[in-house]
């Protein structure tokens, strides 16, 4: 595991040591504090006309948090990919492939450092949006349960883009390709259950249970249900074990 960790470290240096690294961070917090002002103006507005009406305080979970989260996936679409296009791409682009699989590392320590340095950068991206978070709690009554669910959902939306992304930056040594197809693969899964509902019930239950938008919907409500978080792991494990197996074949070509 020690191994493990010092390649996460490493590839969480080399995320802030680039220009992109940052740059993903403003656009990340920039969108994210974009869709937040949207949505608390709407609940503000909301509010008001509640209050001069004759209808009851209203919930600023349901109101604000639960579309917030829900939209932040459309953020994470488009951002995930440049964070995994660079994991095994650059390194088959750059030669040091060839060291790092001659190294006296296992290929599961080597997945594992770069899947847990992914989410070490992921997990930093979500932690500036708790800023937003804060003053809901200064100025505000939001329940805490749903917040903490709905980031946990979050991030395991995110672990399972992640793992994707590694194994698809495991094919090709173009960073340009291997983003715009974890681009691609990531819409699929996410707009999955769109055609759902014209389609056979049995149709329907399989492609709802595939969408992994479908399954987050049920955190940014506060409910940890366990059949969504075996879901998002098995998701996560079949595409590390694609990596593993991407890899293992890298290694027997070399």
């Amino acid at each position: 595991m020690r191994n493990a960790l010092a390649i996460a470290g490493k590839e969480l240096r080399g995320y802030f040591a680039s220009p992109m690294g940052w740059v993903i961070c403003g656009l990340f917090a920039l969108i994210f504090g974009y869709f937040f002002e949207t949505y608390l103006e709407f609940f503000v507005q909301q509010s008001m006309q509640a209050q001069m009406g004759t209808g009851g305080p209203m919930n600023i979970n349901m109101t604000l948090v639960r579309p917030l989260f829900s939209n932040a996936t459309v953020i994470i679409l488009f951002v995930l990919p440049s964070i995994t296009m660079r994991t095994y791409a650059e390194e088959k682009r750059s030669g040091t492939i060839e060291l790092l699989l001659t190294s006296p590392l296992t290929d599961w320590q080597i997945i594992m450092g770069k899947f847990l340095g992914s989410m070490g950068f992921y997990a930093v991206l979500l932690l500036g949006t708790m800023l937003h978070m804060a003053v809901l709690f200064i100025y505000g009554q939001p329940e805490w349960r749903p917040l903490v669910a709905g980031y946990l959902g979050l991030l395991l939306v995110g672990g399972c883009f992640i793992s994707m992304g590694l194994f698809i930056s495991s094919l090709t040594k173009n960073q340009i390709v291997s983003g715009m197809v974890t681009f691609a693969v990531f819409l699929f899964l996410w707009v999955i259950n769109w055609v759902s509902s014209f389609t056979g019930p049995t149709t329907q239950a399989i492609l709802n249970y595939l969408s992994i938008t479908d399954h987050l919907d049920d955190f940014t409500k506060g409910v940890l249900d366990t059949k969504h978080i075996v879901y998002y792991l098995s998701v996560m494990s079949f595409g590390l074990f694609l990596t593993a197996r991407s890899v293992d074949t890298e290694r027997w070509k070399g």
